[in-house]
């Protein structure tokens, strides 16, 4: 193994940055430490001495603050040990390298989406790429993430924090413990991972520069970014022409939707998600909820003329299965419809579908909720002038559903 070497901290080489998030995390911690005895010992005067004498008698803000420190010590000084020794392994192993060198000249991906769609396909794409951009809708106003926004006025971090785990590097304890979720105590619902994002945003300022910091803490193999920074709702016409207001509500409504459209209603898209989608050699679009996690992002008009002016081929990956209460009874071709509907007519280059065939017991199990096999209607797609790609996608005994290798291998095919 090649010993440490002064080299190791030159410019551009990477080992730096190791060592100083881990020496931030143990200052941190060590600082949190200190805090938090100064309190429990009732000696405000040490305090006092660093600046902290505001704390006496503040015991709240005090175990905020010691909690916080603790928490985000440990946390960095894992990532920069962690960072250290994969880069010592990295030196050390010519294997490592290469597979790094491999994946860093694969495609460049764009993923747009949102949900557990878009994780199922980045899981996949980053053993065959580290060239991938995720683009997660910002319109979740549900679960853990619903009740932040509300309370706290923040943007929504759940599909963030599943789009960086799916592309961490790999699925360690930290992975874990950010998919981690509280379920007693007033923390019951919140997952580790979106409270996380939301205090690193508060300690640095800025949401965006959470989820980059984020990106390095976790080792993520690409990039994952808001479609927008803009605090947005999602609104729906259903059919019978009523209107309902927010992603939730749209879901849990029984009337299909006819037109989304977000207020405000032209949100600023991320500069950084139009260079993506200006330079991808394959822009993806799915899979996952048509709706509520994959329109909500092409509906913000610098997106749609991003992909009117890229060069890259463009995919709508559809879904094996029709969502009740949203795409009940459609076909591949009703959703590309609904897709033209929202302003992608001319943009669509590929309709990737699954012919993997569901069993008859599976098959009647989702009959009782409503859901069933999306029928591939080859004539009206070829109609609406998309090229119709077929593969064997999905998978499962209990749940059908995209398979991440077979999606992820049939997407890096039509990006080659």
């Amino acid at each position: 193994m090649n010993r440490p070497s002064v080299e190791w901290l030159y410019p551009g080489v990477g080992f730096k940055r190791w060592v100083l998030l881990a020496a931030a995390g143990v200052l941190a911690f060590g600082f949190a430490v200190f805090v938090g005895l100064g309190a429990w010992l009732s000696s405000y005067r040490a305090l006092a001495g660093v600046g902290l004498g505001f704390l006496r008698g503040h015991f709240f803000i005090t175990g905020l603050l010691v909690g916080a420190g603790i928490v985000l010590g440990l946390l960095a000084a894992y990532g920069g040990a962690r960072g250290m020794v994969r880069f010592a392994r990295a030196v050390a192993d010519p294997g490592v390298k290469r597979s790094e060198a491999r994946l860093a000249k694969g495609p460049r991906v764009v993923a747009l989406g949102g949900g557990t769609g878009l994780s199922v396909l980045l899981g996949g794409l980053k053993r065959g790429t580290s060239n991938v951009t995720a683009v997660v809708t910002m319109a979740d106003d549900g679960g853990s993430s619903g009740m932040l926004r509300r309370d706290m006025g923040v943007l929504p971090p759940g599909d963030l924090r599943n789009c960086l785990v799916a592309l961490a590097e790999d699925e360690s304890l930290l992975g874990r413990l950010f998919q981690y979720r509280f379920a007693e105590g007033g923390l019951a619902g919140h997952s580790f991972g979106n409270l996380f994002l939301v205090a690193l945003a508060a300690v640095t300022g800025d949401f965006e520069r959470a989820v980059q910091e984020s990106t390095s803490v976790l080792k993520v193999r690409g990039r994952v970014l808001p479609a927008t920074l803009d605090d947005v709702q999602l609104h729906a016409q259903v059919e019978g022409g009523e209107q309902v207001a927010g992603q939730s509500s749209i879901t849990a409504h029984r009337g299909r939707p006819v037109r989304v459209w977000l207020s405000p209603e032209a949100p600023r898209p991320l500069p950084q998600v139009l260079d993506a989608i200006a330079s991808a050699d394959l822009v993806v679009l799915g899979p996952g909820s048509l709706y509520t996690s994959i329109i909500p992002n092409l509906v913000i008009p610098g997106v749609r003329e991003a992909l009117r002016a890229t060069r890259a081929r463009v995919v709508y990956v559809c879904n094996v299965m029709t969502q009740p209460g949203e795409t009940d009874g459609y076909t591949a071709a009703d959703h590309v419809e609904a897709l033209y509907r929202h302003g992608l007519e001319g943009l669509i280059d590929v309709v990737l579908v699954s012919d993997t065939p569901v069993s008859a017991d599976l098959a009647a199990a989702y009959a009782q909720t409503g859901a069933q096999l999306v029928r591939v209607d080859d004539a009206r797609l070829e109609r609406l002038g998309v090229h119709v790609v077929r593969a064997s996608l999905a998978a499962g005994s209990n749940v059908f559903r995209h398979d991440a290798a077979r999606l992820s291998g049939a997407v890096l095919r039509l990006a080659r």
